[in-house]
C-alpha cells in the first residue's frame, strides 16, 4: 500500500525532501550513470507528489513525481522528474504513481494538457495512460527521450 502526500515544495520537511533528493540521485544519476543538473531551479515552483510505503517496519519513499504549473516548462502543465524506488519496483508503483500524478495534475490545474519529456523506453508505458508521442527522439544528458502529450 501507498501513502500518498501532495505538497508544494514550501510545505516539504527537510526530512522529506531531503528523501525526495536522494531517490533523485540514486535513479537518475547513479543507476543511469547520467551526469545531470538534477536541481535545476523548478522544485520551488513544483508540487510534490510522494509515494511512502513501509519496508521492514520503515517508511520509504517508493515513488515520485513533480508537478509543474502552465508555462513554467512548457506552455502545458508538466510532469517530471517520475522514479519508482528500487524497493518499490515491481509492485505497481509507477502505475500507481502516473495515476495519481495526473489525477492530482488536472485537479490543481483543469483544462490544461500535460506535456511530458519521456525516456524512449517508456513511450508504451506513457501511452498507457493517454500520452501520445509528440516529437522525434532526442538526446538528453545522453538518453534518447520524446515529448509526449496528453
Amino acid at each position: 500500500m501507498i501513502d500518498w502526500q501532495f505538497s508544494h515544495f514550501n510545505d516539504l520537511s527537510p526530512a522529506d525532501l531531503y528523501e525526495v533528493l536522494a531517490q533523485r540521485q540514486d535513479v537518475f544519476i547513479l543507476e543511469q550513470t547520467c551526469l545531470y543538473p538534477d536541481i535545476d531551479g523548478l522544485d520551488p515552483r513544483a508540487h510534490h507528489l510522494l509515494g511512502w510505503h513501509s519496508v521492514d517496519g520503515v517508511r520509504r519513499l517508493a515513488a515520485y513525481l513533480r508537478v509543474l504549473g502552465p508555462g513554467v516548462k512548457y506552455e502545458e502543465m508538466s510532469l517530471g522528474r517520475v522514479i519508482t524506488a528500487r524497493s518499490a519496483r515491481g509492485l505497481g508503483a509507477g502505475r500507481a504513481l502516473l495515476q495519481e500524478g495526473i489525477a492530482r495534475a488536472e485537479a490543481l490545474y483543469p483544462g490544461h494538457r500535460i506535456r511530458i519529456g519521456a525516456q524512449q523506453y517508456l513511450e508504451r508505458f506513457y501511452q498507457g495512460f493517454g500520452f501520445r508521442t509528440v516529437s522525434a527522439p532526442y538526446d538528453e544528458d545522453g538518453i534518447l527521450h520524446l515529448d509526449m502529450l496528453r
